[in-house]
């Protein structure tokens, strides 16, 4: 794991990853004011599924799985993330509790951006935190669609066996895709 960090390393890195790309260099350095570095060891929460969701994150270096909570089973993993991953934005948008677990996998070096300060910036009306807003909702339309294409593709199966399935979900796919 890296030991230090120069800030032009930092602005390099935030610049490569798609969340910060559109943010001009003194937009970005409003942003890397209210960032703290974290540092997790292997098998370390970053965060718990149904804690408060106080900041969100981008993973520096590493890699990390995201699970979510089964009652009748264990945890089971159903994302891995890497370099340029943002994560936990959706708890701090909208003030809800953590949907997932996310767990460093080995050494994982992760910048947060605590939720009191990002929301400091949007009262100060920082042209760097509507920006990432707004990319925010453009990544978060995107995972949207996904899934709203996986289970549209799931209704579509030919096994008999799903088709019970079928038309519980149907409704709650019509719904989501309502918004679009």
């Amino acid at each position: 794991m890296e030991q230090s960090l120069t800030l032009e390393q930092v602005i390099d890195f935030l610049l490569e990853t798609s969340l910060f790309c559109d943010l001009e260099p003194d937009e970005l350095g409003d942003i890397v004011q209210i960032m703290q570095l974290q540092r997790f060891r292997t098998d370390q929460p970053i965060f718990r599924e149904g804690d408060e969701g106080s900041a969100w994150y981008v993973l520096f270096d590493g890699v990390a799985r995201v699970e979510k909570r089964d009652p009748f089973a264990p945890a089971r993993e159903v994302a891995r993330i890497g370099p340029h991953a943002c994560f936990g934005e959706m708890a701090i948008l909208d003030n809800s509790p953590r949907s997932a677990s996310v767990i460093a996998e080995g050494d994982v070096t992760a910048f947060r951006f605590p939720s009191d300060l990002f929301t400091m910036l949007i009262e100060e009306e920082s042209v760097a935190a509507y920006k990432l807003i707004h990319a925010m909702a453009k990544s978060l339309c995107v995972r949207q669609r996904k899934m709203n294409q996986q289970l549209s593709d799931l209704m579509e199966a030919q096994d008999t066996d799903v088709s019970g399935f079928r038309r519980r979900v149907r409704p709650m796919v019509d719904e989501s895709a309502v918004s679009e």
